[in-house]
């Protein structure tokens, strides 16, 4: 099994092998910060591509994750009305200090501490997806349900 020099790519690999799922990250040697990247990099659709988006909710300060379709853009009005507050994009401190990752690189599991998490339902379609491991140069692969289990994300519309 691999080992990582990046303390939050490991972090990333020590969450998947906690989950005793046999997922494991994958190096790409370049970046693969945009879903097109991603994409390109690893082979597959830019819909296949799970976004690890973070928002801050506007009342009460707390983190939301929102992983989306590489190929969508979040419908802020429409997340802010599934989770009864507005909704308001993080900045690069707020997302390293509620998730533990630099924006690009931000994984689904493995926070710093506990998110709320909404899965983007159009992900559901694809029997593989691919998401960010903790770097912008590593990604690891998944299913949806492995997603949903993983996160214990809401699946929902986000667009």
């Amino acid at each position: 099994m691999p080992e990582f020099s990046s303390q939050t790519v490991q972090r990333v690999q020590d969450a998947l092998r906690a989950l005793g799922r046999g997922h494991e990250v994958t190096d790409l040697g370049l970046s693969a910060r945009t879903a097109a990247d991603a994409a390109a990099a690893v082979g597959c659709q830019v819909d296949q591509i799970a976004k690890s988006l973070v928002f801050r909710l506007r009342d009460s300060g707390r983190a939301l994750l929102v992983i989306t379709s590489g190929a969508h853009r979040v419908d802020e009005k429409k997340v802010a009305a599934v989770v009864g507050e507005a909704i308001e994009r993080a900045d690069a401190d707020f997302v390293r200090a509620e998730t533990g990752f630099a924006i690009g690189g931000v994984a689904p599991i493995g926070h710093a501490k506990p998110i709320v998490t909404l899965i983007d339902e159009h992900l559901l379609r694809w029997d593989a997806i691919w998401a960010a491991a903790g770097h912008p140069n590593t990604v690891f692969r998944l299913t949806p349900d492995d997603l949903v289990a993983m996160t214990g994300g809401r699946v929902v519309a986000v667009k």
